[in-house]
This record gives structure tokens, C-alpha cells and sequence, in this order.
């Protein structure tokens, strides 16, 4: 098997709001939309993330009115204290604020409108 693209589909109640707080504060760019699903992917790339809304009937049945309460979508970025201290700055409220976990792992984390956890990783040489 050839993965030429990884993907995450995140279902949402407002695609817009979640689209436009990966555009204006991560760097996204639209790929592509439709009523109720929107894909976005990045310039540095990455994973893509498409947002679909909750109760859209592309969904199976059993799935659409599930939201991606619990997940986590996580970025590895070079400097982490900088990211935090940049989405401050945008005013964006910072859920988590940065820690450095004993096994090397400095990180934080924002939600998006819709509540989906955004978190910035940087690894650090122990």
C-alpha cells in the first residue's frame, strides 16, 4: 500500500467556524467545499483536515449526529513557546497552557469554535 495523503474528517455543528480558525491562526488553506464539508489542507503539509457537519447525510446513518468531542488534533511545530505566545497575541485563549511533560514533550492547547482540542507539541533532547 501507497498513502500519498493523511486525512483527518472531523464532524462539527459550524464547518465555517472551525474552517476559518485553522485558516486564520494554523496557516490552512481551502481545498475544497461544499454545504456542510469543507477540506483544508496545509502549504508545509502535513495532515489534512476536512470538517463535515454534524447530521450531513453523506454520513452513515449511525454517525451523523456524533460531534469529535474527545479528539485531539495535535501539530509538531519547531518552537512551541513562540506558537504559544503568537496565538496569545491573536487572542486566542490557550485551554491547556504550556507544560513540559518527564519524557521530553513540551505542549499546550487551544479549541477551536466548535471545541475541537488543538494542541502544539515541540520534542525536546532529554
Amino acid at each position: 500500500m501507497q498513502i500519498t495523503k493523511t486525512t483527518v474528517a472531523l464532524t462539527v455543528e459550524d464547518v465555517t467556524a472551525s474552517a476559518a480558525f485553522l485558516k486564520r491562526h494554523f496557516g490552512y488553506r481551502e481545498e475544497m467545499s461544499a454545504d456542510g464539508f469543507v477540506s483544508l489542507g496545509h502549504p508545509g503539509g502535513g495532515v489534512n483536515v476536512v470538517y463535515l457537519r454534524r447530521g450531513l447525510e453523506v454520513l452513515p446513518e449511525e454517525q451523523r449526529h456524533r460531534t469529535a468531542d474527545g479528539v485531539l488534533l495535535a501539530f509538531v511545530v519547531a518552537d512551541v513557546a513562540a506558537e504559544e505566545r503568537r496565538l496569545r497575541g491573536e487572542g486566542v485563549a490557550v485551554t491547556l497552557p504550556l507544560r513540559e511533560e518527564p519524557w521530553g514533550e513540551k505542549l499546550f492547547q487551544v479549541a477551536d469554535p466548535n471545541g475541537v482540542v488543538i494542541e502544539l507539541v515541540e520534542w525536546v533532547e532529554q
